[in-house]
């Protein structure tokens, strides 16, 4: 590396693609994204790797599909030995740096079997999924235990926030007019304020957490990614004054269903339509309940970035940092009938994703919008990449984005997009009786088309152009057989081309080639497999010796 450099690395939870200023959204106030934006390129055709937050960010801290890295849902550990960003960025010497969420489970037993003390430095980096935790915060859930506990936790008592968890009941919950204790996971209390006042919430904690930790690298040198992952606007619906009633009901914009899909529906979205968080956002009043809380907490986000950007400037960092700015799946509020995200609208696979490059050679394409097809997996070849290091397709299987930043003639560049996700952990497979092992949905879009393939059922179909609101499945459709047909095929030939050999890259054993195929290696080991007799062994030495003596430098 010849000149200083950094990549702030910033990811959301749950947040969709259209819930900015930026992205058009006529009623939400994001000035510091959107400004974000005007200095680096929009992808409008982003895609996460599977519509639940585990995998999703496996895919993306590994730069690999889930069917390689194998951490199928939530609380499925990553493998020990499965290499992520950090591993790659350790040997060019960058510092992978975590303050917020990951979602990590460690594979202890993996560990255990390896003999891996969890606390060593090895057992931290590989439960830590690679990253230096410099603030770990997953977020918590009422009954715990938490191992460990996150340090806002000590936080919130130390500013005399005391509780057993004051993340539940100061962080997530509101106060009623007797004091009585309002739960912020009841959707009907979206509306009221949490108890805790703005600038000890969890949002505005964990970027200070962030400045903290640029300020402290100053000192140490080494260039850093720093991955500042926000737990929000991720349920519990509940956001701090002055937040909670910046929107209200004027502002939730209408709903995105149609009673078409409810008539004679795919069996797997019918059964995620069943599910309660689904049916509470069916429910009359909910929604106008609780977007104006997730808006809320989108603005909170928006506001404590522009502090964060305000830092960089002041520290001369702006121009040494990469900028990436997206979220782990969206959410679907809703729409289609469902909540949650699991299956694979746009809503819910894709999400907003912008990049700011800060090289003299990114400026022709600054304010600029991309519409070409990106995964989640490509944003750990492209850090990879912005650091100096070299390019590892045999492990990570998305691509770089500096050449799209740098307005490139990129060849070749992806015609389709892959998500995945295993419903074994829901409550659908028992309803329709699927078998463990074929749990599996699979997305595959081109721009146009897109289609999910269910194992044991019909595929579904959806025609983006013509139906934009993907209302209508075209999965059994006779007339869109040559389509199907062609996305099937698309599958095929990426399930045919799994990154499994990860030891040895394509480049190593292709150096290897010349003299592999011109003079057998083995003749000098002794391993003679194939020669018939001693002169035809003496014939093959001699040639061996005339090659290598052809190869020998002057």
């Amino acid at each position: 590396m010849t000149t200083k450099r950094n990549v702030l690395f910033i990811m959301c939870d749950q947040l969709r693609y259209d819930y900015l200023g930026v992205s058009g959204h006529p009623r939400l106030k994001t000035p510091n994204i959107d400004a974000l934006a005007q200095r680096g390129v929009r992808f409008v055709n982003a895609y996460v790797q599977s519509t639940i937050c585990g995998p999703s960010r496996m895919s993306t801290y590994t730069g690999r599909y889930v069917r390689s890295h194998g951490s199928t849902w939530n609380g499925i550990p990553l493998r020990v030995g499965e290499p992520t960003l950090g591993d790659h960025l350790k040997e060019i010497g960058v510092r992978n740096v975590l303050v917020g969420k990951t979602h990590m489970v460690p594979d202890r037993e993996g560990m255990a079997r390896l003999g891996i003390v969890p606390d060593s430095l090895i057992g931290v980096h590989v439960s830590q999924c690679g990253f230096e935790p410099y603030e770990r915060d997953d977020g918590l859930h009422p009954d715990g235990p938490y191992d460990p506990a996150p340090d806002y936790d000590a936080y919130l008592r130390s500013q005399g926030f005391d509780a057993d968890n004051p993340w539940e009941v100061w962080a997530n919950s509101a106060e009623g007019g007797d004091g009585e204790l309002l739960s912020g996971w009841l959707l009907s209390h979206a509306d009221k304020p949490a108890r805790v006042p703005d600038e000890h919430s969890e949002t505005p904690y964990i970027t200070r957490r962030a400045i903290e930790f640029i300020g402290e690298a100053e000192a140490d040198g080494r260039p850093w990614c720093l991955h500042l992952s926000y737990i929000k606007p991720h349920w519990p619906y509940i956001v701090p004054a002055p937040y909670h009633d910046r929107y209200g009901v004027d502002d939730v914009l209408p709903v995105v269903r149609s009673d078409r899909e409810r008539q004679h529906p795919h069996p797997i979205f019918a059964e995620f339509q069943h599910e309660r968080v689904s049916q509470a956002f069916s429910r009359p009043g909910v929604r106008e309940r609780v977007i104006p809380a997730y808006m809320g907490l989108i603005e909170q986000i928006d506001d404590q970035l522009g502090l964060l950007f305000a830092y960089l400037d002041e520290r001369g960092l702006t121009d040494d940092t990469l900028i990436v700015f997206t979220s782990d799946h969206g959410d679907y509020l809703g729409d289609h009938w469902l909540g949650e995200k699991q299956m694979f609208h746009d809503v819910s696979v894709k999400v907003p994703l912008i990049v700011v490059d800060p090289s003299p050679a990114a400026d022709a394409t600054r304010g600029t919008v991309s519409e070409v097809l990106v995964e989640q997996i490509d944003l750990a070849p492209t850090f990879l990449d912005y650091f100096g290091g070299r390019p590892k397709p045999h492990i990570l299987e998305g691509r770089s984005l500096l050449p799209l930043l740098r307005g490139e003639r990129v060849e070749n560049w992806r015609s389709y997009v892959f998500s995945e996700y295993d419903y074994a952990l829901d409550r659908a497979r028992i309803k329709l009786g699927t078998p463990v092992p074929d749990c599996r949905l699979t997305m595959v879009a081109d721009g146009r088309w897109k289609a999910v393939f269910v194992e044991g059922f019909r595929p579904m179909l959806f025609d983006l152009d013509n139906d934009p609101h993907e209302f209508d499945d075209l999965g059994d459709s006779e007339d869109h057989a040559e389509v199907r047909q062609r996305l099937s095929d698309a599958f095929f030939a990426w399930a045919r081309r799994p990154r499994s050999r990860i030891t040895r890259s394509d480049e190593a054993i292709a150096a290897k080639d010349d003299a592999q195929r011109a003079y057998d290696r083995n003749i000098e080991s002794g391993v003679l497999i194939g020669y018939w007799d001693e002169t035809e062994l003496a014939e093959e030495r001699a040639k061996r010796a005339r090659y290598l003596a052809s190869r020998r430098p002057e």
